[in-house]
């Protein structure tokens, strides 16, 4: 297919994705790397706490709480 038939599909609001070869595509900067860190335990009850009131894992709030902070840092 030449990019012009692609662009126009696209254009269009065809479905282009059988024309895409997805298997290596990544987000830049959104890797996933795990780290350890140690929390007191009076913070790991306040985030459980937190985090069955919000129905979610205590991974998830940690890691919106840090995105918070990071963006009001920058």
């Amino acid at each position: 297919m030449k990019a012009e038939e692609f662009d126009k599909k696209f254009d269009d609001n065809e479905d282009i994705s059988a024309y895409l070869d997805v298997s290596k595509a990544h987000r830049p900067d959104q890797e996933q790397k795990r780290v350890n860190v140690d929390f007191p335990l009076w913070m790991i009850h306040q985030l459980d706490k937190e985090a069955k009131r919000l129905g979610v894992p205590r991974q998830s709030i940690i890691k919106v709480w840090v995105a918070e902070r990071l963006r009001k840092a920058a």
